[in-house]
């Protein structure tokens, strides 16, 4: 596949590389190796428009990345052409916690939610925030049904989840339309939902493409490799990468491109 590819079947075309956004609203919590500073909003439009000016059009936040939702609304205000917007229900974050709430309620409740901070009328594709009991949530909550009502609805175009295991991803993929699942060089036992999205023509977005900076030290160019190694599949639709350091976020395309264009 190209840079532009489908998301499985939704109808939408994402960016092989996608942006993260949990570096612009939190700083609590977050597993990265190095801390970090929230940029301002001068710099978070300058990487906003990098992103862009590099091709990619698909961003990823949620409503447990602290303020990014709200950040991301004025920021891309005028420019929704240009952005698929992914966003997420089920997990909260609040002084320094995160708690889950997967009923229909809630759900209702969070899509609104975001649509008002983001200050659009839809959102491209809403995921499940697992807290790790994948199946319990597929099978007992109600919260895919209530996404897939908010789709008939029209308030957003797709749904999926972001899970945590193998079984709670290859059932996503059967009853979803995108499964954002964990896949690089350090943590392949996921591939088998890659495969399974990619049988089912169903939408795969990669996180933790990077490990969140934990990248082995046994291989010469990690970032190179990581991109080759997700783009060698035909399940992935796109990674997502959540740097906020303008040269990181040219690196990371230019791998991913290469690896694109190697992988055609």
């Amino acid at each position: 596949m190209s840079w532009l590819r489908p998301l499985g079947s939704t109808g939408l075309t994402v960016s092989a590389l996608g942006l993260g956004t949990v570096k612009l609203g939190r700083d609590q919590g977050v597993k990265y190796p190095e801390g970090f500073v929230i940029p301002d909003d001068r710099a978070a439009r300058a990487l906003l428009d990098q992103a862009r000016d590099l091709g990619i059009n698909l961003i990823d936040t949620a409503p447990a990345y602290g303020r990014s939702e709200e950040r991301l609304g004025p920021l891309l205000q005028g420019q929704r052409k240009d952005w698929l917007i992914c966003s997420k229900v089920g997990e909260e974050f609040d002084n320094g916690q995160s708690h889950f709430d997967f009923s229909p309620e809630h759900v209702r409740f969070s899509v609104q939610r975001s649509l008002t901070r983001l200050r659009c009328e839809v959102i491209d594709l809403v995921l499940v925030h697992s807290d790790g009991n994948d199946l319990a949530i597929i099978e007992d909550y109600g919260t895919l049904q209530a996404l897939a009502e908010l789709k008939q609805q029209g308030l957003i175009r797709a749904f999926g989840l972001s899970t945590k295991t193998v079984a709670g991803g290859m059932a996503a993929a059967r009853q979803s339309d995108c499964v954002m699942l964990t896949y690089n060089l350090g943590y392949r036992e996921e591939a088998a939902v890659l495969a399974e999205c990619a049988r089912l023509g169903k939408g795969a977005l990669i996180k933790k493409a990077l490990a969140s900076g934990h990248l082995s030290d046994k291989v010469e160019d990690p970032v190179r490799a990581s991109m080759e190694l997700i783009f060698s599949h035909p399940g992935s639709s796109a990674a997502i990468v959540g740097t906020i350091t303008p040269a990181h976020l040219a690196a990371n395309v230019a791998a991913a491109r290469a690896a694109v264009t190697h992988s055609l």
